[in-house]
C-alpha cells in the first residue's frame, strides 16, 4: 500500500458518499490504494451526520471508511493548529492543521474556506 498525498476534506467525503460530483469519483477511483486519506477529524464529522441516523447511513459510512486510512489527529497536527489563522466553530482548522503536519494535499471543493493559510495544498476534484 502507498503512503498518503492526500487527505479528503468532510465535503468531498460527502460529494463521494453521495456520488454527487462523477469527476472527483473517478479522480479518486484513478488514485493507488493507500494515497487518500481521511483524518480522524472528518471521520469525527462523517460518523456525527451518518452514523447517528438509520442502519442504512451507517452501513454506507462504515463501507465508505473502509476505503481509506484514517490518521490519527496527534500531537504534531495539534501543534500545526496553533500556526493556522483561529476562526470560532470551525473543524477546517483542525483538518488544515493535520493536512499541513503531514505534508499532504487537502482534496475540497471550500478552497475558500482555507485561503487564508497560505502554506496549505489545497486542490479541488470536484472541477476539470
Amino acid at each position: 500500500m502507498s503512503k498518503p498525498r492526500y487527505l479528503l476534506d468532510t465535503n468531498s467525503c460527502i460529494f463521494l458518499l453521495a456520488r454527487a460530483r462523477p469527476l472527483l469519483t473517478g479522480k479518486v477511483e484513478n488514485c493507488s490504494p493507500g494515497t487518500i486519506a481521511i483524518s480522524a477529524i472528518v471521520c469525527a464529522e462523517l460518523a456525527l451526520g451518518f452514523g447517528t441516523g438509520d442502519t442504512k447511513g451507517k452501513v454506507a459510512l462504515n463501507r465508505f471508511i473502509g476505503q481509506f486510512p484514517v490518521l490519527p489527529f496527534d500531537e504534531k497536527a495539534a501543534r500545526f493548529h496553533a500556526r493556522v489563522p483561529f476562526k470560532r466553530g470551525k473543524l477546517d482548522r483542525l483538518i488544515a492543521a493535520h493536512a499541513l503536519a503531514l505534508d499532504l494535499v487537502l482534496i475540497t471543493n471550500n478552497r475558500r474556506d482555507f485561503a487564508d493559510i497560505a502554506e496549505l495544498k489545497t486542490e479541488d476534484w470536484t472541477k476539470p
